[in-house]
Order: C-alpha cells, then structure tokens, then sequence
C-alpha cells in the first residue's frame, strides 16, 4: 500500500551542494562518460562508522556550525522541509572555520529536525554518496556534524536556487527563465545524471526533479538531495527491488508497479523534468482544467507534431528558439518518457542529443531556413494554437521565493 507523505521537503534552494549523494575527489570534467571518482562507491549496506570515516568530509561541532550561522536565527533561513532547516552561514575559505557575516565563503547548513519525517537513514546516506563522488554537475557537500543527537549538513552555496523556483514562478515581477539557460540546465542536469549512472558502482538517483537541480551565479546546475538514492544491480541482477520513494509526478510506472529501480527510471524523471522545462508547467497541478492535472499524459500526442506541439511549449519563450530545434528537444523528452523502460535512451544517449542542439550561429541559421519552410506549410494552424495556449496561460498569484514540500510516495 502507498501512501502520500512529504518527501525531504524544501529543495536545498539557496545551498551550493545538493543533499545526500555523491562527492570525492578527482579531477573534473563535464564528459558525462568520465569519471572522476578516486574509487568505486562500496555497497550501500555499511556500518556508520564506515561510512564517516571514508567520506573525505569535514567533521564539524554543533558550536562550530552554531556560530557559523549565529546561532541559527531565523533570518537566516533559506529553505525548510521534511528534514528540517537550511541555514545560511560563513566560514574561512581556508579553514572552513566560522567567520563573521560577508567574511569568508557563504555555506548552507541543513540541520535535522529530531521530529521530522527525515531520519538518520538519508542524512547517512547523503555523507555515503557525496562524500565519495565529485563532479561539476553534483552539489558539493563540504561536511557534517554528528554530536549527541545533532545531524546536520554542510554544502556550498547556490546562489541562484532551484530550477523549480525558476521555472514556476508567475508574474510580471519575474523575468521568465530564456530557453538557452534552460537548455544549459537540461543538459548539466543530465551530465550529472550520467555521471551517476556510469560510476564505477551505478547510482540511481531515484527523485530526479526541478525542485532537486540547484543553480550557481552562472546557471550551471547541480543535483542535490541523495537521500534517496540507492547503488545499481550489480552482477547479472537486472534492477534493484526496493521500496516505492520519489516524488509524485516523477516516479517512472513500472518502478510504482512493481518496485523494481533501475537507472531507466531515472531516465523516465528527466524526460517528465525536459518537459517541464519546455512548458512552464508543474508535471502535477490539480489547478488546470480537468483532464490536464497530468503533464505527461495531456502532452505525450504534441511532442512530435510540427502543428500542435505549440500546445506544450511555454507561449513566454515565444521568438527566443527555432522550432526545429524545439522538436528535436520535444523528441528527447518523448523518448526518454517511453512506458517500456528497453525503449528509453540512456543518458549518455541523452547527453548526446542535447549537446548536439546547443545552439551556435550556423545552426540557428540552418533552424531559420527550416523554419520558414515549415511554417509556410501550417502558418494558419500554428496562429490558432498559439493563440489557444496564449489564452489558456493566464498569470497566476506571485507565489513565495522557496517552493513548499512535494508530495512523497512511500509503502508501508
């Protein structure tokens, strides 16, 4: 039986490392196929002790990360959620010590609510992966604090939030995200997922969402919160049976049928993401019309017609992209969504795919040309559908800086 639950409630928005999963030390690179860990990620089953000992963290105090944050006051939250709180903070950038404000490095310091829903499990299990893998699209996580009944969480700064608060946000105060940032944040998102699908002991990520894609100054994405994440099948097993987490909305089908987890179902999350990024819309939302709650189920009959996938694409990006280019984009999202898990890409494959539709001054030329010829083929039809999307994206209420909980699936 599942049941609906809050999940690790608030996306890490502020923080400059995502939560629980991978990090080490190595050299990195942006190839989705390197790796740069210094060694492979041992099973997940390991003593606590080991786990610590064999992070490359830093061990913080309490009194430490207290100070850090002087004294944890309330105008220094920056997000808050199932697990608990996050903290804004300062330290020296050499020591890690703790600094006075606007002195030193900006941290984020997510600290363990003892009641909440967030147990000593996933924050363990974010030391387990994050302090082994490193990689330029993985949030960093500096450290951590275990004292008496104390856990908490130390990563770099994100400047920029989540994508989700990006992409949800309404209202002629906030200036839409253009679509060569949210290409950019695709295909970053993407290499860390391939990053984690491709270490020497496969990762599945498991809740693979806007809400988890941190952003720095520059847009560059970052996934964050591993407290779900789980090691890969190993050895001739073909996926790893566990119970059904994640994220309504997110969660491939056969994983919520049968609970069976492989990377496939992280590659299902990021085409229900991509689709999210072309469209501005929430992949669940019970405030559109009846019948169009589902994102995926309202857009799979759009992504590749050249007359109605206008129908999917946010109208606020209108001019800022060719739609040949926009198609192929719509094409990886189609695939990546396959309800047979054998039909869907790898994320190399998809990595791939989006590096290819970078845009450069010769493409975007080529784009034009196509474009014209296309639109010269179904002008009048792509007007009407433009201006049906128009008059069904009506702003909607300034909503808060950090997006609240999501919804969580979780057997009993």
């Amino acid at each position: 039986m599942i049941s609906t639950q809050v999940h690790l409630g608030f996306p890490l928005l502020f923080l400059g490392v995502g939560s629980k999963n991978v990090s080490g030390n190595g050299t990195e690179t942006s190839n989705s196929n390197s790796k740069v860990s210094s060694g492979s990620v041992p099973p997940t089953p390991r003593s606590e002790g080991e786990i610590l000992q064999s992070s490359n963290l830093r061990s913080f105090t309490f009194n430490e990360l207290r100070a850090s944050t002087r004294n944890f006051r309330p105008d220094s939250v920056l997000g808050e959620g199932g697990f608990g709180s996050v903290f804004k903070g300062w330290v020296d950038e050499q020591t890690l010590l703790a600094s006075k404000p606007g002195a030193g490095i900006v941290i984020a310091v997510k600290k363990l609510n003892q009641e909440g829903l967030q147990g000593h499990r996933e924050w363990l299990a974010e030391i387990n992966y994050l302090g082994q893998l490193r990689h330029p699209n993985l949030v960093r996580l500096l450290g951590y604090c275990l004292e008496d009944d104390h856990r908490l969480l130390v990563y770099e700064f994100m400047s920029k939030g989540s994508m989700e608060n990006h992409l949800f946000r309404r209202g002629s105060y906030f200036e839409p995200l253009s679509w060569s940032l949210r290409m950019k944040v695709a295909l970053g998102a993407a290499r860390g997922l391939a990053f984690l699908h491709n270490a020497e002991t496969s990762v599945i990520y498991r809740d693979f969402k806007t809400a988890n894609i941190l952003l720095d100054s520059n847009y560059n994405a970052k996934l964050s919160d591993f407290g779900l994440a789980r090691d890969g099948p190993t050895g001739d097993k073909s996926h790893v049976s566990t119970r059904v987490m994640g994220t309504y909305g997110y969660a491939a089908p056969e994983y919520l049928s049968t609970g069976h987890l492989t990377a496939k179902s992280d590659v299902y999350s990021f085409g229900v993401v991509l689709l999210e990024i072309l469209s501005g819309k929430k992949a669940i939302d019970k405030n559109r019309p009846t019948g169009e709650h589902n994102l995926v189920e309202c857009s799979r009959a759009y992504l590749t017609s050249k007359r109605r996938v206008f129908r999917v694409l946010d109208s606020r990006l209108e001019g800022q992209y060719s739609l040949t280019r926009a198609l192929k984009v719509a094409s990886v999202a189609l695939q990546c969504l396959a309800m047979d898990p054998k039909s869907r890409p790898t994320m190399d494959e998809v990595v791939t795919a989006l590096e290819q539709l970078q845009e450069s001054k010769d493409r975007v030329k080529n784009d034009k040309n196509k474009d014209q010829q296309l639109n010269r083929l179904s002008s009048q039809s792509s007007g009407e559908l433009n201006k049906s999307f128009r008059s069904n994206s009506e702003e909607t209420p300034r909503v808060a800086n950090y997006p609240r909980p999501s919804a969580s699936l979780r057997s009993i």
